[in-house]
This record gives C-alpha cells, structure tokens and sequence, in this order.
C-alpha cells in the first residue's frame, strides 16, 4: 500500500502542461523590461537599457509577447518624443520673456502626468503580462486599447 503524495510529481512536462504562458519565449525579458521602466521614476538610466532589451528580445518572442515588447518600445519612444517636444515649448517661453514660474509650473504639471501616463503603461502592461494575455493595441497612445478603471468591477 503507497502513501499518496500530497503534492504532484516534479516532472517538468506536468507543471510546463499547467500554464504554458509562463514558458513563453521573451516573457522573463517583458517582466524585466517593465521593471527597468519603473526603476527609471528613480534612476533615468534605467529605461534606455529597458527600449535595447525590448528591441533584441522581440524577434524571438512569441507572438503574444512581442506585443507586449512592441508596447514598451513604443512607450520609450513617445516619452522621448513628448519630453523633446516639451524642452523645446519651454526654451521657447523662456526666451519670449514669459515670468519664469509660469514654464516652471507647466514642467511640474507635464513632468507629473508623463510619470502616471508611465506608470499606468506599466501597470496594464504587467497586469496582462501576468495573466498571460497581449496588449491588445500596443500601437496605441494610451493604455494599449485596455479600458481601465478605479474600481474592483
């Protein structure tokens, strides 16, 4: 008479067979990737390492992920374009003569919403990532076609 296990196998095609996402070639890099972006609220460093990442893991991913890997570049990206648009609007006031506090404010309030625009990226991204589903629109300005919400609904 054999005891019964109280937990299946260690074989590794039962637990491979159990969530198939988590085996998905370039999910580790995504998970990285989002990390490193989070990492750049503190050290800016972090997100230019995070877009090289992204651009030498998504030919290999599964397709699935390389949605996610073609929403974090494209999140890079736009933030680069948005931050030079921004530098420029506010060298522009500087030199019209405007008081300074005002494109000072203005810095405040763009550099604000530019981190929850990331930070919100990021959460969406991962929220899917973990639950093993793509980015519906990773081309898409906001937050990848997802519709998000504050509430538990």
């Amino acid at each position: 008479m054999s005891t019964p296990q109280a937990f299946p196998a260690a074989s590794g095609d039962h637990f491979a067979d159990a969530n198939p996402g988590k085996q998905s070639r370039g999910r580790g890099a995504a998970i990285i990737v989002y990390m490193l972006f989070l990492g750049s609220v503190l050290a800016v460093v972090t997100a230019p390492i995070a877009v090289l990442i992204a651009h030498f893991k998504r030919p290999g991913a599964e397709p699935w992920v390389q949605s996610h890997l073609q929403f974090q570049i494209r999140t890079f990206w736009l933030g680069v374009l948005g931050g030079a648009a921004f530098i420029a609007t506010w060298q522009l006031l500087g030199l019209a003569g405007i008081p300074p506090m005002a494109p000072w404010a203005m810095g405040y309030l763009y550099f604000t919403a530019c981190m929850i625009w990331m930070v919100g990226r990021c959460a969406v991204g991962i929220a899917r990532l973990t639950s093993n589903r793509p980015i519906d629109n990773p081309r898409s300005l906001a937050f990848g076609g997802s519709r998000v919400t504050l509430t538990d609904a």
